[in-house]
């Protein structure tokens, strides 16, 4: 059997790519509706890493970005419950929800554009300078 009759048992085909979006703007719902029930997030982040190996091309920057918005997020809130003790820690909480919400909003636009996010790694909002 040559490798050129060789076909991948699954195809990705443009319903698996839609779907792969759809269930990105899923994650970011579930985190912004993390202020209102809590748990959303968790169910969130379960959801982005479960699919995040079915979106591939631009789509997998999205899952990546979300997944280290859960992270820095449970990061911010843990050091902002910790000095919440000093006032400094409201203010951190505060930093932490805003924080969250913008990269959400971000992440929306960028996948309403069909555009990959510019640096999922960043800490801040995951946008160039050129974004």
């Amino acid at each position: 059997m040559s490798d050129e009759n060789f076909e991948p048992a699954v195809k990705e085909s443009p319903d698996l790519r839609e779907n792969a979006k759809k269930t990105a703007l899923i994650v970011y719902a579930l985190y912004i509706g993390s202020f209102i029930v809590g748990i959303t997030l968790l169910v969130g982040v379960v959801v982005a890493y479960i699919y995040r190996n079915d979106a591939g091309g631009w789509l997998e920057s999205h899952y990546r970005f979300q997944i280290r918005t859960f992270w820095m997020f449970v990061l911010f809130s843990i050091v902002g419950a910790l000095l919440a003790v000093v006032f400094v820690g409201w203010v951190v909480l505060v930093f932490a929800a805003v924080w969250l919400i913008v990269r959400c909003v971000i992440g929306i636009k960028r996948l309403g554009e069909r555009q990959p996010i510019a640096d999922p790694a960043s800490w801040l909002f995951g946008t160039s300078p050129s974004s």
